[in-house]
């Protein structure tokens, strides 16, 4: 049990308390009540009463709200300096939530009453209460557009030669106004005159809890803190610190995986639920195209790809943005683009990512439907826009019999498609990579036409998933797989960006080129004749359908 300075100390990490009179700190310190959590226990049931107001201390718990007849209808993570119970407080009603511990946790929890009457005598905790229940109000039933912003971070090396990834990030965050103390086990930041350093391990052992203790003490109020540490440190050592942490990158090369996968495996076994917060940094070298698939780690959340440069021919500028898109996932900001089908033409997509490149914005995220899947995959896997326009030119140059044909381009695609042309063409690109081990994570959108409902595809055979994709009906048969009929995504989500907003996006791009409908079918505004071979203006006429479609569904996601 901790006692009551303890409680204080706890208490003043939080940036929501550090703001309180230590008059208010010590009342509140006085009146809670701490509970420690372990992975899976819960701490509000469905149904029952909410007396009590919760706040977060360390670890992630998830929050789930559900309707009268049992649905889900919106789920959160919640995190260090969350309270659970303010909106119960203010109703005075029972809630269907449910909130459990996905990690080890600690909470400070005190009857509702009590907090009332604390909230009376110091008009401070009051103002804080609000402002709590109004982060509340924002995040959950106005979208916050922010992200969560990790505060404290552990930053793991499985070897040396990733410690420089730690140095960028933190010039990169001092270049933006941060205020960065690092504590680790790297003497040479003693010297670093950008940071605050603290070294927590003396000759290989780490210092005692009361130094660590006075260290956190310091850190109240002075920005955000970066441990730095050697992955192969004693596991029970690193889980003492990374209890702090809010989300934690982990370092490691190609060369490096097994012993990766063998070291995060034992710090899981402490607590699984810490799966969640680790992030994979793979630190690739100028000549490696993929990052290794390790299925042991699937579990992880998406992994970030940091390089300091490619020589590989076609390789675009988006792998030399790692470090940059580290540092927008540690201020809470993502960015994503979603670009729809329009079979030919959707490789004009390649063109907006070109320019969106040349005014220096380079996406985290991808989701794309058909024609937009191709070239976004494409573009995920690092390939330059410009070397990718000029890849797929050399691979559907028509032959002189479809230039000949009215709409001989979706003729030729459609033979390509129908001839199986498509798997080696892209292979010849993408090999057998995984979703994972593209640069930036990408979804991919095809249809089950057995239940009727989007299929979105994050993991797996990148060629296959595209191929899933661009399968238009009825030019083509479903694709069965596994008790399903897939077929092209354009059949109910034609530009993506709700699959980027449900993901974590918090600003998303659509690129559409079915928006604009062209005003004219089969020449008749233009001839005003009509083909007489019924084959050719029925595939037309499917063709067309398929294309208002696009059209309408582009419209109305794009709203």
């Amino acid at each position: 049990m901790l006692d009551n300075e303890s409680l204080l100390l706890e208490l003043a990490k939080l940036s929501w308390a550090s703001t309180l009179s230590e008059e208010s700190r010590r009342a509140l310190a006085e009146s809670v009540t701490p509970m420690e959590l372990g992975t899976g226990d819960i701490v509000v049931r469905p149904g029952s009463s909410v007396d009590n107001v919760s706040f977060i201390i360390q670890g992630r718990l998830s929050a789930t709200v559900r309707d009268a007849f049992g649905n889900m209808v919106l789920e959160r993570t919640l995190t260090r300096g969350m309270a659970i119970g303010i909106f119960a407080m203010a109703l005075g009603e029972d809630m269907t939530l449910e909130v459990v511990a996905t990690e080890r946790a600690l909470i400070y929890q005190m009857p509702t009453l009590q907090l009332l009457q604390l909230t009376a005598r110091f008009h401070d905790l009051q103002m804080v209460m609000f402002r709590l229940a109004a982060g509340n109000v924002r995040s959950m039933v106005l979208a916050d557009r922010v992200c969560p912003h990790p505060t404290v971070v552990g930053v793991l090396h499985q070897s040396q030669t990733t410690r420089w990834v730690t140095e960028q990030l933190v010039l990169r965050l001092r270049s933006l106004d941060e205020t960065i103390t690092v504590a680790g086990d790297d003497s040479r930041w003693m010297n670093h005159r950008e940071v605050s350093y603290q070294l927590w391990y003396r000759d290989g052992a780490l210092i005692p809890e009361e130094e660590r203790q006075a260290h956190v003490q310091e850190w109240r109020g002075r920005g955000r803190v970066l441990f730095d540490l050697d992955a192969e440190h004693n596991p029970n050592d690193l889980a003492r610190l990374l209890s702090y942490a809010d989300t934690i990158l982990w370092c490691v090369t190609p060369r490096e995986a097994e012993q990766a996968v063998r070291s995060i495996r034992k710090l899981l076994a402490i607590d699984p639920g810490w799966g969640k917060k680790i992030r994979l940094v793979w630190v690739l070298d100028p000549q490696t195209t993929f990052s290794p698939f390790l299925p042991e780690l699937q579990q992880l959340p998406f992994s970030f790809k940091v390089a300091t440069s490619t020589s590989r021919e076609g390789a675009g500028q988006l792998i030399n943005q790692g470090i940059e898109r580290l540092v927008r996932h540690l201020r809470g900001v993502c960015v994503g683009i979603a670009l729809g089908g329009g079979a030919a033409r959707g490789m004009a997509h390649l063109g907006v990512l070109k320019a969106l490149e040349q005014h220096g914005i380079f996406v985290d995220m991808i989701a794309g439907t058909s024609a937009g899947a191709m070239t976004g995959t494409i573009y995920a896997a690092g390939m330059d826009p410009e070397f990718s326009t000029q890849c797929f030119k050399n691979d559907l140059k028509l032959s002189w019999f479809f230039k000949s044909l009215p709409g001989g381009g979706y003729w030729y695609l459609l033979h390509q498609y129908r001839r199986n042309r498509f798997d080696p063409m892209l292979r010849k690109y993408l090999d057998n990579a995984q979703m994972d081990q593209l640069v930036v994570p990408m979804h991919t959108i095809s249809v089950d036409l057995v239940e009727g409902k989007p299929l979105i595809r994050s993991t797996g055979d990148a060629v296959r998933n595209i191929l899933e994709s661009i399968n238009l009906p009825p030019l083509s048969l479903p694709i069965v797989n596994s008790g399903q009929a897939i077929v092209d995504g354009g059949l109910l989500n034609n530009v993506p960006a709700v699959v980027l907003v449900a993901n974590g996006c918090n600003f998303v791009i659509a690129s559409t080129v079915t928006a604009t409908l062209e005003k004219d079918f089969m020449g008749i505004r233009s001839t005003g004749k009509v083909s007489k071979h019924h084959f050719l203006a029925s595939i037309q006429v499917l063709m067309r359908q398929n294309l208002i479609q696009c059209s309408d569904c582009s419209r109305r996601h794009c709203l």
